[in-house]
């Protein structure tokens, strides 16, 4: 059960608040509201896109903005102002920021053999969001890392300076890049959820696994980061396949994604993000 900061600033004032919730177990708790988060994702996106080269075809960059809308109108929880870039990247690896931002590398249109695989990767990234796993992320680096003045500056604040000052420590933390394993289990059960109900072959996601398995092999240095990033696959699959039923239901492709897949071999090569 987590508790918010109003429950535990009543009757305290913030500082005995702030200090309370120090002495509080950190999962337990939830210090960013939603509003925060939006703000503080607002200012992280800004950070990512001066470090990161973007895909500029616009044909490419509509088609998986689409797929993404669909699928976050089927996402639980508050409703977060979802966007999806395309970083123009070879290697196999998707982030989502606090807050809605949603990022695909272009190596992973390119490994996808169907549409309901990439709509999978985008699905876990949403289900990052709507579970507010960044959130509890930045919940717990405020009470570890970042100490009371900050803390205490943010609350309420989240849409000044703090913000974008917690958005940069965040980014250069690299925090956004890696969930624990629970959050992961719990994306990919979430995200297969979303898959579903936005009418997705929900075994798109064990598809992609496999996939990414199998890029190892042929190519390792292009999942070299999304295994640096995310836990195996193999315990992943294993943990899909008892939750998926066994007929396959939804759709799996559409001309669109063979198009534009097409299309990425039609263009400059991906960068590496080495």
């Amino acid at each position: 059960m987590r508790v918010s900061f109003l429950s535990v600033v009543s009757g305290f004032s913030r500082t005995a608040a702030i200090i309370a919730l120090m002495s509080t177990s950190v999962v337990a708790i939830q210090l960013v509201s939603v509003s925060d988060e939006i703000a503080i994702g607002k200012h992280a996106q800004a950070e990512i896109r001066r470090q990161t080269p973007e895909l500029s075809d616009s044909a490419v960059t509509a088609y998986v903005s689409r797929i993404g809308r669909q699928l976050a109108g089927h996402a639980h929880g508050a409703r977060y102002p979802y966007s999806f870039s395309v970083a123009n990247y070879r290697e196999i690896n998707a982030f989502a920021l606090p807050g809605g931002p949603v990022w695909v590398n272009r190596g992973v249109i390119q490994a996808a053999g169907n549409e309901a695989q990439l709509a999978a990767v985008l699905a876990h990234e949403i289900a990052h969001v709507a579970q507010r796993h960044s959130a509890q992320q930045l919940s717990k680096a405020m009470v570890t890392n970042l100490g009371l003045n900050l803390l205490g500056a943010l609350l309420g604040n989240s849409g000044g300076a703090n913000a974008a000052n917690i958005a940069a420590r965040y980014v250069a933390s690299g925090a956004f890049l890696k969930f624990s394993r629970d959050d992961e289990r719990e994306a990919d059960r979430v995200g297969a959820q979303i898959l579903a109900r936005s009418g997705w072959d929900p075994r798109g996601m064990i598809e992609l696994l496999q996939t990414i398995r199998e890029q190892e092999k042929r190519d390792p240095s292009s999942v070299e980061v999304f295994f640096s990033n995310h836990p195996s696959p193999k315990d992943r699959i294993a943990v899909l396949q008892q939750a998926m039923p066994r007929a396959r239901n939804g759709k799996r492709d559409s001309p669109q994604f063979q198009s534009n897949r097409a299309r990425l071999k039609t263009l400059p090569p991906a960068r590496s993000m080495k």
